[in-house]
């Protein structure tokens, strides 16, 4: 029997078909099952369990009928359970099984993109997980290269050149761009749909650099950017078709710039063209999937270690990046002794 009529969401022109989160939820293991690693589906299984019980208990008998307001009780239903990193990753399968079911109109098209994971604390992620920088020179390189002023070429220099947050990164308005002193200007602004991770306090003026500034300029005329304004009137520095785009966007484009196979061979012996071997690519696969593919946080993790081997000082470093002395050296300061000690030379080398 049909659970529900059949409805239309506005703005939306399909039909959707009823289907319950136990059906929906098999027939997403089930296509999955072919093209990914026993372990993943042992993920899956295991995720999707905590999000069907969720179902249960708000007696959830649609998936026709979930909304925006409905994953964020559920987010909210299971944070105080795990993690926020552990968070981050069941999410991650949740998302991939609502765009799933979109296209098998199960959901509203785009419902994937209204799960939003919590913001990570300073220092969740692993100290093993940062970008290094022959890494970094090299993903800059191709970008330059072959894509130029696209959105991900600004997407890695800022992060790179900046190690600011991905929350900052996403806040930027084409108006906080300050041409004269090559530098973006970062602003707290929670009433108008962005905030910075420390309110007012993380408030600043970031130097670029003419050449990475001059990146971003080229990206402003560049024919392939959407020019659209968010929900608030403001004009977003990166855009999608949609406008600003989200946090958990932003955490996909750098899985997806980060991966060595983009600009070379891979390094874990997987053939990227076999979806039994590599289930970081394709249509059904996850770049974050990668054992290389890093996070925002750990490119930031990386910039600040480049920085601190590079000379610039602890000080300056934590006002650049809106993070304390303490914080810096407990969770972002991976150099080694060696590392450590070379700086020291170099500082002392006239003493």
């Amino acid at each position: 029997m049909r659970l529900v009529e059949m409805r239309r969401w506005p703005g939306v022109s399909e039909e959707l078909s009823p289907l319950s989160p136990e059906e929906g939820i098999d027939r997403f293991l089930r296509h999955r099952e072919p093209s990914v690693r026993e372990s993943t589906m042992r993920n899956a299984r295991t995720r999707l369990r905590f999000f069907r019980e969720w179902c249960e208990e708000r007696e959830i008998e649609n998936l026709n009928t979930l909304t925006g307001r409905d994953l964020a009780d559920f987010v909210a239903w299971r944070r105080g359970d795990v993690k926020a990193l552990t968070l981050q990753k069941q999410l991650s399968t949740i998302r991939t099984a609502l765009r799933f079911w979109a296209d098998v109109e199960a959901v509203q098209e785009g419902l994937a993109e209204k799960l939003h994971a919590p913001e990570l604390p300073d220092g969740a992620e692993s100290r093993d997980v940062a970008l290094d920088a022959d890494r970094a020179a090299d993903i800059l390189e191709y970008l330059r290269e072959l894509h130029y002023a696209s959105r991900d070429h600004v997407v890695m220099e800022i992060l790179w050149r900046t190690a600011m947050r991905r929350g900052a990164l996403r806040s930027i308005d084409v108006d906080d761009l300050r041409p004269d002193d090559h530098a973006i200007v970062l602003r707290h602004r929670i009433d108008e749909g962005t905030k910075l991770k420390n309110g007012e306090s993380g408030e600043r003026w970031v130097y670029l650099g003419p050449s990475t500034y001059q990146v971003i300029d080229d990206y402003l005329d560049n024919p392939d950017r959407y020019d659209v304004t968010d929900d608030h009137g403001r004009e977003p520095l990166l855009t999608t078709p949609y406008g600003r785009p989200i946090g958990d966007t932003i955490y996909s484009w750098v899985n997806r710039l980060t991966q060595p196979c983009r600009i070379g061979g891979c390094p874990h012996d997987r053939d990227p063209s076999d979806p039994s071997t590599c289930d970081a690519l394709g249509s059904d696969g996850s770049p974050s999937r990668c054992p290389s593919a890093r996070s925002p946080h750990g490119i930031r993790r990386g910039s600040i270690t480049h920085h601190l081997n590079t000379d610039v000082s602890p000080e300056i470093v934590s006002e650049r990046c809106d993070v304390t002395l303490d914080v810096l050296y407990e969770h972002y300061d991976v150099r080694t002794d060696q590392e450590k000690m070379a700086v020291r030379k170099r500082q002392l080398s006239e003493f």
